[in-house]
């Protein structure tokens, strides 16, 4: 079970991609966004999942259950996997405590990496990383999905415009099901926090859409109530200060009741000093600016999708749309943003 619903990328276009050469890939883990590399294997005739690792052998079944992946050979240990497949690239999508080590041993043997949010857990481990990347000299991209959905591509579009002018605050909200997690949640080592877990992805949204970036940050986490949840933080809140002097905020929980009709709830409103757009799914898209009437955004953009994006990158050199700095950026955030809410004080980003 990922940090984020299924990304409506993963699900968009059917038009087929062609690469100049067969692509190996192996999945490393079956947590977090897998369908992300899973579903648009249909439209990538040269790429095969050739093996995957996971010790659950109840997950294996269910991923093999796929007719694409259906011929991967299975490891419980990724060590194995490495050692003894021939790869191009490993999609990393293990428990958030283990990732930066699966990262850095993909790397150590020269794999492109599209790896699970955050890199690493803990500062050190994210400069070994990018240490490593330096060595290497291989392509390192996140999963980070929800920057190509629809309604966050058509809010950067609208501030890209010039219509709600420079934007100088930014709101943004994650609100989840807990539902029955795997035990990997419940444990700080394996975790990680709520903040670095689902917070990356609304951190690299708020910064993507808005042209901004943050320059400090306070934050707050608790977990009250659900022994269950373990170590798991159930409700944090983020304030930013943007470059520009603005303000931004991100409040998250995992308090969204079974009954809800969704999994999450997730919503992004940027104001700026011309208008205001923002989008929630209860709404959609909407703007309103100096320049126009309130009006709801009907057509929105085509869905994307981050792994077909990555490989077109790598292997067609297209321009990267998700940079390794803006990856490195947005782990850092949030690893700071959780060590304010550790530490109780403002930290510098």
């Amino acid at each position: 079970m990922g940090g984020a619903p299924l990304s409506a990328a993963a699900l968009g276009s059917t038009d087929i991609v062609r690469l100049p050469r067969k692509v190996r890939v192996a999945v490393l883990g079956l947590d977090g966004h897998v369908a992300e590399i899973v579903n648009p294997l249909p439209r990538l005739p040269e790429v095969e999942v050739t093996a995957f690792s996971d010790p659950d052998s109840k997950a294996a079944a269910r991923f093999v259950k796929n007719p694409r992946v259906a011929a991967a050979r299975h490891y419980t240990s990724y060590t194995q996997m490495l050692e003894r497949e021939q790869l191009d690239m490993v999609a990393i999508c293990n428990n958030n405590g283990e990732r930066a080590e699966a990262i850095l041993a993909c790397l150590k043997r020269h794999l492109h990496v599209i790896a699970e949010k955050p890199l690493a857990i803990e500062k050190p481990d994210l400069e070994r990383v990018k240490e490593a990347v330096k060595v290497s000299g291989v392509r390192l991209s996140m999963l980070l999905p929800m920057r190509y959905d629809p309604p966050y591509l058509a809010l950067k579009e609208i501030v890209d415009s010039g219509e709600i002018g420079e934007v100088i605050q930014i709101a943004a909200q994650k609100s989840y099901k807990a539902g029955a997690r795997p035990a990997w949640y419940t444990h700080r080592e394996t975790y990680g926090g709520t903040i670095p877990w689902i917070g990356i992805h609304m951190v690299d949204l708020m910064l993507h859409t808005s042209g901004r970036n943050f320059t400090d940050a306070v934050s707050f986490q608790a977990h009250i109530g659900f022994p269950e949840l373990g170590d798991m933080e159930n409700v944090t809140a983020t304030l930013f200060r943007l470059d520009n002097g603005g303000a931004g905020t991100l409040r998250m929980d995992y308090l969204r009741p079974s009954t809800a009709p969704t999994h999450g709830d997730d919503r992004l409103r940027l104001a700026g000093t011309k208008g205001v757009a923002e989008y929630m799914e209860a709404t959609g898209v909407t703007v309103i600016s100096a320049g126009s009437a309130p009006r709801v955004i009907k057509k929105l953009p085509e869905p994307r999708s981050v792994f077909l994006e990555c490989l077109e990158s790598v292997y067609l050199g297209k321009p990267e749309t998700l940079t390794l700095p803006e990856i490195y950026r947005s782990n850092e955030i949030v690893l700071a943003a959780r060590a304010s809410a550790e530490l109780h004080s403002i930290v510098k980003l």
